[in-house]
């Protein structure tokens, strides 16, 4: 029995090293978040294929004062796909083939990465089907770099439970270490990261009571952060407070979040009587149980420079979002 136990031993550590030995061992994905790789021809890409291609992966960001494409895109043909490119995190390859298909590969050659392959077996065919799946190349690859995102930047976070409004009002959220309290009343939490040169990022929560089916169905969103605005966040002259812009009407979508109705709104608010501005991101959850709305919003001051990247790194943070 000794000696049966002895080679059980020996051939489990035996089985173990062969495992080990064929795990693939994946180099770390390069390049920065909201970048994509396009892997075509450059005589597609220069024609109406790219065209079509660039209306999808090149659309303005929604809600930001100046146009921001969602993507920086670079493109490559096939043959200079060699083992640089390959370690890039987001891939998108194109080409003509004897079929038709969209396949998603992850961690491929690096990780984290996600690699989409569409062929098509005429360019109109591809192209139809690079609209049929246009909503989802985008989802993936932001998906992708907001789960990137949370993972470097949510290494070190505040504990919720030592928030005051988190633990009287029963959710929770992840905040960057970064970010500095400003307020934490019980009822009204804002937290700030300090930028270069006094531009920042800032993130709010409250909760409200559900009044009515409009407060339900997302139509009274301007007129309950106005009213937040007025009551928690001050400008610096008298009678000034943050308000939603009236220039321009955000854009509300209907969506999940941490499995609840929710409305993510995407726009522009200013500071009345006073010159300043820029977007937010707030997404309003329907907490029924409870009978209110959970609002978690980040918006960011950082005039004439880009702010895409910035509003992103804040939707990564909202996504953390739990309510118990």
């Amino acid at each position: 029995m000794k000696k049966l136990g002895i080679i059980l031993i020996i051939v489990s550590f035996i089985i173990s090293c062969d495992s080990r030995n064929n795990q693939k061992v994946l180099k770390e994905a390069n390049g920065r978040i909201n970048n994509l790789l396009v892997v075509m021809k450059n005589s597609e890409w220069q024609g109406k294929l790219g065209d079509e291609l660039r209306k999808i992966i090149a659309e303005p960001v929604v809600g930001l004062p100046q146009p921001e494409p969602q993507f920086e895109v670079s493109q490559v043909p096939p043959e200079s796909f060699g083992r640089m490119f390959k370690a890039s995190r987001s891939v998108l390859k194109i080409g003509v083939a004897n079929k038709n298909s969209f396949t998603i590969g992850t961690d491929v050659y690096a990780s984290p990465q996600k690699i989409i392959t569409i062929i098509g077996k005429s360019e109109k065919e591809l192209i139809n089907v690079i609209q049929k799946n246009s909503k989802k190349i985008i989802s993936e690859f932001k998906k992708s770099d907001l789960r990137s995102v949370q993972r470097k930047i949510l290494k070190k976070y505040w504990d919720p439970s030592k928030i005051k409004t988190f633990e009287k009002q029963g959710y929770s959220l992840k905040i960057p270490r970064t970010y500095n309290k400003v307020e934490d009343n019980g009822d009204f939490i804002w937290y700030r990261y300090h930028l270069f040169g006094g531009n920042s990022m800032e993130l709010i929560s409250y909760t409200v009571p559900i009044t009515s089916e409009d407060d339900e169905n997302g139509n009274n969103i301007v007129a309950i952060r106005d009213a937040i605005g007025k009551k928690y966040m001050p400008g610096e002259i008298e009678n000034s407070y943050m308000i939603t812009e009236k220039a321009y009407t955000p854009h509300i979508f209907e969506v999940k979040l941490d499995g609840k109705k929710a409305f993510e709104t995407r726009g522009k608010w200013e500071v009345k009587g006073v010159y300043m501005a820029g977007p937010f991101l707030s997404y309003t959850v329907v907490d029924k149980p409870n009978n209110r709305l959970v609002v978690v919003e980040g918006l960011t001051y950082a005039p004439s420079i880009n702010k895409r990247d910035y509003m992103f790194e804040l939707e990564a943070i909202l996504k953390t979002l739990k309510i118990n």
